[in-house]
C-alpha cells in the first residue's frame, strides 16, 4: 500500500472544500430568499458572487497540481447546512430569523476559515506559492464576509430578535 504523503492530504482537503463551497453556492440563494433585513439579504447576494469565484480559483488550484476537479462529500459542510435549512424553517415569520441566519453563516465561514486556513499553510510549505495566493485571497474574503456578519448582527439583527422578544 502507498504510503500517504502531504500532497495527498493536500488534494484530499482540496476535494473536500471543493464539494463544500458548491454546495454552498447552491444554499446562498434560498438564505438570501429568506433574510428578513435588505443588508442581510444583500450580503447573502455578494457572498454568492464571491463564491463562484472562490469555485473558479479552486479550478485552478486543481489545475496547478494536475489534478482532476472532483469534490468529496464533507459530512461536516452537509451537517451546517443542514442546520441551517432547520433554522430557517423553525424560525420563519419570527424576528429572530436573521439572527439565525447570521448565526448559520458565521458556522459556514468559520468551517471554510479552517480548511483555507490549512490549505495555505500546506501549500506554503510544499514551495506552491501560486495555489498559496489563490487560496489565501480566499481566505481573505471568508474573513471578511465573517466579519461583515458579525457587524450586520452587531448593528441591527441582533437588536431587531430582541426587541421583538
Amino acid at each position: 500500500m502507498k504510503r500517504k504523503t502531504l500532497d495527498d492530504l493536500f488534494h484530499e482537503t482540496l476535494k473536500d472544500i471543493y464539494y463544500a463551497e458548491r454546495k454552498i453556492l447552491a444554499a446562498l440563494p434560498k438564505m438570501a430568499r429568506g433574510a428578513q433585513s435588505p443588508d442581510l439579504r444583500a450580503a447573502f447576494e455578494t457572498h454568492r458572487d464571491e463564491t463562484q469565484t472562490q469555485v473558479e480559483r479552486l479550478l485552478q488550484v486543481f489545475d496547478l497540481i494536475g489534478k482532476p476537479a472532483r469534490g468529496k462529500t464533507c459530512p461536516a459542510i452537509d451537517g451546517i447546512l443542514e442546520e441551517s435549512e432547520d433554522l430557517l424553517q423553525a424560525f420563519a415569520e419570527s424576528p429572530a430569523l436573521d439572527a439565525a441566519l447570521v448565526a448559520a453563516a458565521q458556522a459556514v465561514e468559520h468551517y471554510e476559515i479552517a480548511r483555507y486556513r490549512t490549505l495555505c499553510r500546506w501549500a506554503q510549505v510544499m514551495d506552491m506559492s501560486e495555489a498559496a495566493k489563490l487560496l489565501q485571497a480566499t481566505l481573505d474574503e471568508e474573513s471578511a464576509t465573517d466579519d461583515a456578519l458579525t457587524r450586520l448582527a452587531d448593528g441591527s439583527v441582533n437588536r431587531t430578535a430582541l426587541q421583538a422578544a
